[in-house]
């Protein structure tokens, strides 16, 4: 079987338990509507200079929701020894990272479906200066967020205090993503005529995604052994 074809199927693993216990993904969700709530009541959502606070609350709803799943991703598996199965089954340790990614960044997605229109709904937000560039920003933000997540998470799994531990590491790394992101998307949302300065940062954080993937995919093998 190739990395891809296991990937997958650990992916299809993660998914499908998540589907049954639903305990990740509600919990991320909750979360989200609880940010939305609260932000709801800090600001006036009728008052047009509170619809600035938007774009960061959107990447505050992805960053705490994402890591209330990044922290369940790889401290599952310590479960009933699961995390043994994995090292000794005739896996590739990218293929284990890549089925970790990308089960954490499918959830990550859901709870973004889930959560920004009801943010946007609630604040009464109507101005979408390009819907296919927000859609672009969200996505290559979340990548990049979920990538050098499930490699910190799995660093931190072994840790008793992994809740506390993977914040702290992963902010430093993600903050290029984050302020970027938040850049990018308060430009596409209420500033359209400053697009091109939005696609810059758009090609930041994708230069960004691409050289923190390849070293997660290359020195995941080396985390596994710690």
């Amino acid at each position: 079987m190739s990395i891809f074809t296991n990937a997958l199927s650990i992916a299809w693993k993660d998914l499908y338990s998540e589907w049954k216990t639903r305990q990740v993904l509600t919990t991320m969700i909750i979360f989200a509507g609880l940010v939305i709530v609260v932000c709801s009541f800090a600001f006036d959502p009728t008052n047009n200079t509170t619809k600035a606070v938007i774009p960061g609350a959107i990447w505050i709803i992805i960053v705490f929701s994402g890591i209330l799943g990044l922290n369940r991703s790889f401290v599952s598996e310590q479960k009933n020894d699961n995390m043994h199965a994995l090292l000794t089954a005739p896996l590739d340790a990218a293929s284990i990272y890549l089925g970790k990614f990308l089960a954490n960044f499918i959830m990550l997605l859901i709870v973004e479906i889930v959560a920004i229109p009801f943010l946007f709904l609630l604040f009464d937000f109507r101005e979408m200066g390009s819907f296919p560039y927000f859609i672009l920003v969200l996505f290559i933000g979340s990548f990049g967020f979920v990538a050098i997540g499930t490699f910190l998470a799995a660093l931190a799994a072994n840790s008793r205090s992994s809740e506390m531990l993977l914040p702290i590491m992963l902010f430093p790394l993600v903050s290029p993503i984050l302020i970027g992101a938040v850049q990018a998307t308060k430009i596409i949302l209420t500033n359209i005529d400053k697009l091109p300065n939005a696609i810059s940062w758009i090609q930041l954080i994708g230069g960004y995604n691409v050289i923190f993937f390849v070293l997660c995919v290359l020195l995941f093998e080396y985390v596994l052994e710690v």
